[in-house]
């Protein structure tokens, strides 16, 4: 029964760029890159595989200089595509490392759109940091935008030593996007109220409360 509304209510709460923004192509010599990115010595392509088995795509913009390194959840929808020059000026004005990505069915990342599919997402992006780039909790801030704040909370509450988390236009969870209630169903999804009880590093939260 879970997985049946965790279907239906991925209906309504993924909405990936259709067709895809971009693609992801192989060179000769092996590395994985993205058409029309402005040749960059300092970004990497990834193809990681989930828990699941989906393929997901990954992009690690790196700075010289960093000591942090974001690992950036970004909002409904978008892909990769259309964020190269967000992350170059993150790069370079916050002088860190910009770790990226899309979730299952989003862009080139193989697979469906659901609530699980997005922690698995991150999971297997934070695997990689730890693994590839030797990031430590200490020196990671975790940045999740609109349906990205459902990722980031997930594995914020399980990571007891980040430098801080930022929630950009973030949800309470699935249900209270529609409507004001006060309790958590067991039916609804992201449930981010909950999971922020967790979480013990600073966090840092921009939303907009009105129109001037």
């Amino acid at each position: 029964m879970g997985n049946v509304t965790s279907s239906v209510a991925a209906k309504f709460a993924f909405f990936p760029p259709d067709p895809p923004t971009y693609d992801v192509f192989r060179e000769s010599d092996g590395r994985l890159v993205l058409p029309g990115v402005t040749a960059d010595k300092n970004m990497e392509v990834h193809l990681l595989e989930t828990k699941p088995g989906n393929k997901i795509v990954a992009t690690f913009w790196k700075h010289p200089f960093a000591r942090f390194t974001v690992l950036y959840s970004h909002g409904n929808a978008a892909d990769l595509g259309q964020m190269h020059e967000l992350f170059i000026e993150l790069r370079a004005h916050l002088r860190v490392n910009i770790m990226s990505y899309d979730y299952s069915g989003y862009g080139a990342s193989s697979g469906k759109p659901s609530e699980f599919n997005t922690y698995y997402d991150i999971e297997a992006v934070h695997n990689c940091l730890k693994k590839d780039y030797g990031i430590k909790q200490e020196d990671l801030i975790l940045y999740g935008q609109s349906v990205g704040s459902g990722p980031t909370l997930h594995l914020a509450s399980r990571l007891q030593k980040l430098r801080g988390v930022v929630l950009h236009s973030a949800i309470l969870s699935g249900i209270r996007v529609l409507c004001p209630v006060k309790m958590t169903f067991w039916f609804d999804i992201f449930k981010n109220i909950d999971k922020i009880r967790l979480v013990s590093c600073p966090v840092l939260v921009i939303h907009l409360t009105g129109l001037l």
